[in-house]
């Protein structure tokens, strides 16, 4: 919460490292803030069709544009089942560790400065510093850094 509004953040999570690997912070929920989320992720990340996207079933991220987007890259698209927050635990995790390390913690007096910090956060404490048990304790960062160098085929 901004001192005279709300503002909304949009992540998307690499599940095998925790990563977060694209993330939006805006006035409104609409599709066009998760969408900017899945755009920054596509674009470091630039995945090979195959890939699986795992939402709930919000309608932003069954919007038309959205829907194409996953399409356009070859994503495969999954859903949680309607009403059913477990199967999107991995979001929610994250989003409570946000709000617990970071936004409790802070006031943002304008948008601008919400997404600094939470930017911030995310990419100068959470990806390169915080601990994750499922990834023996080590971070989502190091965790990629130690995988070993994908290989081509000749």
């Amino acid at each position: 919460r901004l001192r005279t509004e709300f503002v909304y953040a949009a992540v998307v999570l690499d599940l095998f490292s925790r990563r977060v690997v694209g993330w939006a912070v805006g006035p409104s929920l609409e599709t066009e803030l998760p969408l900017a989320a899945l755009e920054q992720a596509l674009s470091r990340r630039r995945p090979r069709a195959g890939l699986i996207h795992h939402s709930d079933q919000g309608t932003q991220y069954a919007s038309n544009k959205y829907v194409e987007k996953l399409r356009e890259n070859g994503v495969k698209i999954s859903m949680s089942r309607k009403g059913n927050p477990y199967d999107n635990a991995f979001a929610e995790s994250f989003i409570k560790t946000l709000k617990t390390e970071e936004v409790d913690c802070n006031e943002y007096a304008t948008l601008a400065e919400a997404q600094v910090e939470i930017g911030g956060f995310i990419e100068g404490v959470y990806n390169p510093k915080r601990l994750h048990s499922a990834l023996g304790y080590v971070t989502p960062v190091e965790y990629e850094e130690a995988l070993p160098a994908p290989t081509t085929a000749a």
